[in-house]
């Protein structure tokens, strides 16, 4: 079945991962045109097409990915490779991935083994359309009994995303009618007319529809998703091992008002909610969607955007549990925060939703990739004792090459990969940049093109490179912290008036326009609100977007885990040579020896303590940390002298 444009909802110059050409509610639309050019994230996005996603080749092939597949293929009951049901996600994660990455150049490495893949998929697919490799060979029969474990609708919704993504780019719509088919089998199973009710365990299938009907323009795809967030928060998939809150089957989803339960599921369930309220204008879901964003983001959220502050459940936790040694920060979950945020920045047009994806992109996200391109941190926590030392893998702080639960990779990759859509949007006849990157954006009518050496240099130029010949606006995010900053139109100051976080120009624009902002990038000490108990009387590094830490490897002979004060802070030379390129900060700061106390009780009153020495140590940005060697590590560090209040925390 291909997509008839004359019926449907698909735009011919849709090439990202959301279309909102027809969309009832969207307030801003992504761009037609979205290009990276060099700079930081131009680089990063090279290096994830050029290393990153060949070398997922590899991997999933050692795995036992590829051959799951290779078996229910064969129609095979046996020898399922991996204990984990939804390892063919993997698979549709990286297909995604490859999809967007050629825009960014042909690599026929990369379309012969999707070739292969969707192959294997082709013959591995159940009559009926049902496709899920552990089913079919582990557990043959037993397909969408176990709702809550078994990942059936999750892995259907991202083949439906890599298929989508394929259908855009290349132009190919094969993948696509493997997944129709596979909605065919979950409608005849659990749809409005079938003879149970269920929902999936893991939320994700629901933007997947969402999507599908956009593409398709098949109304069914849309009633399907919004049936699937109906049924959700009635207990269908019961307690479980953590409580029905889990799987946020606790409280229907327009009555949910907080963050709860697993921070993937979540945020993957809210992007599926934002998504239906821009289809079908429902206020209620938009309002449902805002309300546990907020709370998430004012409560549940560390310094770097990281989510997720508990190891057994993957959960948020509670209000102000944002421990920073035993920090979950799973990379989905920032990946999953970004994803909200864009699709409620498009729905709302408000900048904080820019800026958390801002904050979530240099920090809680960008860590879980190394920089050499090809290993993975699937927890990002804020501190790393000393103690701690070599501990890796799926719960360990330091990079691996894969994991035995290996959803983080594929997802950064494909995050990566599409990254130019996150940068620019479109609102009327107007551009917003929300994000500076360098590279080109906007649509028929209004261009331009941007240069930055951000995040370490505060100068974002934009210069108009096609205009209309008439008034049109060009709007450019002010973040919170750049007190001080200027802006010029081809060279004249203009005054700094910021309406809700937004610097709005307009005018007639002619091509070789030039706008120059100026953003004043000095060191900050942040400090948490006093309710975030472990952190309370601590301070944090930031400079422009980024976070900074202490790590091991460049503050040799400290323990770090006795830094007793802060003193204070500055920005060093920028070191083109030192971690791909950074500007380091010296921070000068009290450090005290352990206690005399008796060797087997840590506690006393009064008890002396060793002399107090002042260093000169180093910080670093925290996505950078951990790609030498495997040592200590912290953002926060102890700052008592200054008293805190109990305050409202803002985005």
């Amino acid at each position: 079945m291909s997509v008839d444009e004359s019926q449907g909802h698909a735009h011919p110059a849709a090439q990202g991962p959301l279309d909102l050409a027809r969309a009832q509610a969207a307030t801003l639309q992504p761009v037609s045109v979205a290009r990276l050019g060099g700079g930081f994230w131009g680089d990063r996005a090279r290096l994830n097409a050029e290393v990153g996603i060949p070398s997922g080749i590899e991997r999933l092939r050692a795995a036992g990915n590829v051959e799951n597949l290779q078996l229910a293929a064969a129609r095979a009951t046996s020898g399922y490779r991996g204990d984990l049901p939804f390892l063919d996600s993997d698979v549709y994660k990286w297909l995604e991935a490859a999809a967007f990455a050629a825009r960014h150049g042909e690599r026929p490495d990369l379309e012969a083994f999707s070739s292969e893949v969707i192959s294997l998929l082709a013959k591995a697919q159940e009559p009926d359309g049902y496709l899920q490799s552990y089913f079919q060979v582990k557990r043959p029969g037993e397909r969408y009994v176990d709702l809550q474990w078994g990942h059936d609708l999750y892995c259907a919704g991202h083949l439906l995303q890599a298929a989508i993504a394929r259908a855009r780019v290349l132009g190919d719509e094969t993948l696509l009618e493997i997944g129709l088919r596979f909605v065919d089998s979950i409608v005849a199973e659990l749809g409005a007319n079938a003879a149970r009710e269920g929902v999936g365990g893991h939320p994700e299938i629901e933007m997947a529809l969402v999507e599908l009907y956009r593409l398709t323009g098949e109304a069914r795809h849309l009633k399907l998703a919004q049936l699937l967030i109906d049924r959700r928060g009635h207990g269908l998939l019961g307690v479980g091992r953590f409580g029905s809150a889990y799987w946020q089957d606790d409280v229907p989803v327009r009555e949910a008002t907080t963050g709860r339960g697993h921070a993937v599921r979540q945020l993957y369930l809210l992007c599926g909610v934002v998504d239906a309220y821009l289809e079908t204008g429902e206020e209620s879901l938009l309002v449902a969607a805002e309300r546990q964003w907020l709370d998430i983001v004012a409560h549940k959220t560390y310094l770097t955007g990281g989510q997720g502050a508990r190891h057994t459940d993957e959960s948020f936790g509670d209000a102000w549990e944002l421990p920073s040694d035993r920090a979950y920060c799973e990379t989905c979950a920032a990946i999953g925060s970004i994803m909200l945020s864009w699709r409620l920045l498009l729905a709302t047009g408000k900048a904080r939703y820019a800026e958390l994806i801002e904050r979530t992109l240099y920090n809680g996200f960008l860590s879980g990739a190394s920089l050499d391109g090809e290993g993975y941190r699937y927890v990002n926590p804020l501190q790393v004792r000393h103690a701690r030392a070599g501990v890796a893998g799926d719960q360990g702080p330091y990079f691996s090459r894969w994991f035995r639960c290996a959803c983080c990779p594929p997802n950064v990759m494909r995050l990566l990969a599409s990254l130019e859509h996150y940068a620019c949007a479109r609102r009327g006849d107007g551009l917003v940049l929300h994000q500076f990157m360098s590279g080109d954006y906007g649509d028929d009518a209004l261009q331009i093109h941007v240069e930055t050496g951000y995040p370490f240099e505060g100068n974002v130029h934009v210069s108009v490179a096609q205009a209309p010949s008439i008034e049109a606006t060009i709007t450019l995010r002010l973040p919170q912290w750049a007190e001080g900053a200027t802006l010029r139109v081809n060279g004249e100051p203009q005054p700094l008036r910021s309406e809700d976080g937004w610097l709005t120009l307009r005018r007639v624009w002619q091509s070789g326009d030039r706008i120059e902002m100026e953003l004043p990038l000095a060191v900050r000490l942040t400090r948490a609100d006093s309710r975030v108990d472990a952190v309370r009387s601590a301070v944090a590094l930031e400079r422009g977007p980024l976070v900074y830490c202490v790590e091991e490897a460049d503050n040799p002979g400290v323990s770090l885990d006795e830094i007793a004060t802060v003193c204070e802070a500055a920005a060093a030379e920028h070191e083109p040579g030192l971690l791909g390129g950074i500007t380091p900060l010296r921070v000068e700061v009290d450090v005290t020896g352990p206690a005399v106390m008796e060797p087997w009780w840590p506690y006393g009153a009064g008890a002396s303590s060793a002399a107090t020495a002042h260093r000169s140590l180093v910080a670093i940005p925290f996505y950078a940390w951990g790609n030498r060697t495997q040592g200590a590590m912290r953002v926060w560090m102890p700052s008592p002298a200054v008293p805190q209040a109990a305050v409202e925390s803002t985005p």
